[in-house]
């Protein structure tokens, strides 16, 4: 190689390197800055802990800026979809219900992530709803909450619904994307022999459970393992594999074989004309089973508002714009009756 190729050479070398150095330097920086409108901010969230049947189940309060435990707050319970974790969209929520003014509670349902309850990753609609209960007793036992709501994101829109209708302590709920079934639905997306081979799996499961101690256990969602609860097609589930969105560290990808039957028994809307509080259906055509939705929202007795929005179920878990369409609405309809 010539004198003058080997400078040219250096010199292209040099331009690569400064090059990567910018590139790793953007990436970071643009890690970092989603990082940050994901983070908890240590001064207005703490870890908190309370009991449930002998279980320790475990949360993050989120408070507003400024908080003053000597004034008054309205309260809001976050929960997430099917086997999520707090750290999932229920931050997401928390962070920017806390910003517009409530005091937050996020927590782990028992058997999942940092809460107590064996087997683990087990799918259980009364189990939860005695959650959520605990959940509420927790809140009012604190001297700054005036009024307690629930917004419930995906699965946890039913187990809010179940708690409205059994709990007269709950003021309002919302639900976001909510995922709504009755034993109608599992026949619709399943198939009756589907829904059968569930249903006995998960009774074997069981019984095997009652004899050896341990829970059997499989994918809660898969793009490649047709034996997982909810199986789709690459890209779908982007948002529990992805770790810049629902993939976090804690969240686990799994569920209880023996939880297989327990969402396709759970019939909420069944218990919508139970409801005496006001309750916000957020929803879109995009979102799961919008007919489920509607049909939640004719069978409410009481005050209620139904709320369009656009976007993809997912979108609702951590997309800005439908994320912050759903905060604002709910802020407006708590703000109101959360006393």
């Amino acid at each position: 190689m010539k004198r003058s190729e080997r400078a040219d050479q250096i010199t292209i070398d040099k331009m690569m390197k400064k090059i990567l150095v910018v590139l790793v330097l953007l990436y970071y920086a643009a890690v970092n800055t989603f990082a940050n409108e994901r983070s908890i901010d240590p001064k207005n969230v703490r870890e908190v802990n309370f009991k449930r049947d002998g279980l320790k189940l475990v949360g993050n309060l989120y408070t507003p800026a400024n908080f003053n435990e000597k004034a008054m707050y309205k309260a809001v319970i976050v929960e997430g979809s099917f086997t999520s974790v707090k750290e999932q969209m229920p931050a997401f929520y928390a962070q920017r219900l806390a910003d517009n003014g409530f005091v937050v509670l996020a927590f782990d349902y028992s058997h999942y992530g940092e809460s107590e309850g064996n087997p683990r990753q087990l799918e259980s609609p009364e189990e939860k709803l005695k959650d959520l209960k605990a959940a509420v007793t927790y809140l009012t036992g604190l001297p700054y909450i005036k009024g307690v709501g629930m917004v419930g994101v995906c699965t946890s829109a039913g187990n809010a619904v179940d708690l409205a209708a059994n709990d007269t302590r709950i003021k309002a709920i919302a639900t976001v994307a909510g995922f709504l079934p009755d034993p109608a639905l599992g026949i619709t997306m399943f198939g009756e022999k589907e829904v059968a081979r569930r249903k006995a799996l998960a009774e074997a499961a069981r019984e095997d459970f009652a004899k050896t101690g341990k829970a059997q256990t499989i994918p809660a969602y898969s793009e490649v393992d047709q034996s997982a609860v909810n199986f789709a097609p690459k890209g779908i589930f982007d948002y529990y594999f992805n770790k810049a969105r629902g993939g976090v560290p804690q969240y686990k990808n799994a569920a209880a074989v023996m939880s297989l039957d327990a969402l396709l028994k759970f019939d909420p809307i069944s218990e919508a004309h139970l409801i005496k509080v006001p309750t916000m259906v957020i929803h879109s055509d995009g979102s799961a089973f919008p007919q489920q939705a509607k049909k939640l929202y004719a069978k409410l007795e009481g005050e209620k508002e139904l709320v369009w929005g656009d976007g993809i179920h997912f979108d609702y878990y951590d997309g800005p714009k439908q994320v912050d369409f759903a905060v604002k609405n709910i802020t407006r309809y708590f703000n109101q009756y959360l006393n």
